[in-house]
């Protein structure tokens, strides 16, 4: 079976075991953030709607655990765009805990939490990981991007409104940037609004991966250690947490390759020696396999960080 919903599993860094969940097509989201892994954003948007048949979604996590039988931490919401865009994500939540009895995570930029009904849809998540990148209405509109529609005071207003009757285990992010959001007003401002919103964890993550924006670069190390102690002083130490290393490497291939390979890094860019390192476990010549991909198409080689990543082309 080819499996167009599902990635992985991955190893997070926040959720272990976790098998990935595409519910909304490339690149639709209420954001274009300049540090996004799969560049810039192509359709904007606020509006909800069914994208794929809910039922469709389910199948595949059923059939996908069914089949490998895989031990997973979560089923986790982690498309190509915001989650939340998509109008079944309530249903699908609610349908994968019934059938598959696997905790459910949903990963946010959060810009929707001000509507009731995205509320009540994320209120059967087991976690929910919200993005608070800035508190300053000109800072969010030059690091997110958000849709014009959107309003700063509302976003935030919403998320706290969430925070309040939410029953699950609520974490936060923050991705900083060098240049934008690591002056001190930013961070001390963002400290100040997590106190408020009180997440289990707060985690302060750099650009580990190619950006949307070349000058999209990791805070210094003087930045992220200031940034770091601020909202500890807020949150307590042991709340706050740094994301600024990657994720490790995947550790086995499903299904058949090529497919495999073109599926995660639709959604999560890969190392290009990660990739061939686990696709030797199931093929003799891995590198033939990346390239081939490439040959067609499907995928670049992107330099970053010293590194080459192999991300999907939907050019």
């Amino acid at each position: 079976m080819v499996f167009k919903y599902v990635f992985g599993p991955i190893t997070s860094r926040r959720l272990g075991r976790s098998l990935g969940v595409n519910n909304v097509p490339y690149k639709t989201c209420s954001y274009s953030c300049v540090y996004c892994q799969l560049g810039r954003t192509t359709n904007l948007t606020v509006e909800r709607r069914g994208f794929y048949g809910w039922r469709d979604v389910v199948r595949e996590v059923v059939e996908f655990t069914s089949r490998y039988g895989e031990v997973m931490d979560y089923v986790t919401f982690v498309p190509d765009g915001e989650p939340t865009l998509d109008a079944n994500i309530g249903r699908v939540i609610e349908a994968v805990k019934a059938e598959v009895g696997v905790k459910v995570a949903v990963l946010t930029n959060a810009s929707l939490l001000w509507l009731d009904e995205v509320r009540a849809d994320l209120s059967g998540a087991d976690l929910v990981s919200v993005k608070v990148d800035a508190v300053d209405e000109g800072m969010w509109r030059r690091v997110n991007r958000p849709n014009p529609s959107l309003t700063l005071g509302r976003v935030l207003e919403g998320l706290l409104e969430f925070s309040e009757s939410y029953r699950g285990t609520l974490i936060s992010e923050t991705m900083l940037v060098h240049g934008l959001n690591t002056d001190p007003e930013s961070y001390r401002g963002i400290a100040s609004y997590l106190s408020k919103l009180s997440p289990r964890r707060a985690y302060l993550a750099v650009p580990v991966r190619p950006p949307a924006e070349n000058y999209a670069k990791p805070p210094f190390e003087e930045e992220l250690l200031k940034a770091y102690s601020e909202l500890s002083k807020m949150l307590t130490p042991g709340r706050v947490e740094l994301l600024n290393m990657p994720e490790p490497p995947p550790s086995t291939v499903y299904g058949d390759p090529a497919t495999w390979l073109l599926n995660t890094v639709s959604v999560h860019p890969l190392r290009y020696d990660y990739a061939v390192r686990v696709l030797r476990r199931t093929v003799p010549d891995p590198e033939e396999v990346v390239e081939e991909l490439v040959k067609k198409g499907l995928v670049l080689k992107v330099q970053y960080a010293g590194a080459t990543y192999l991300v999907r082309n939907f050019g």
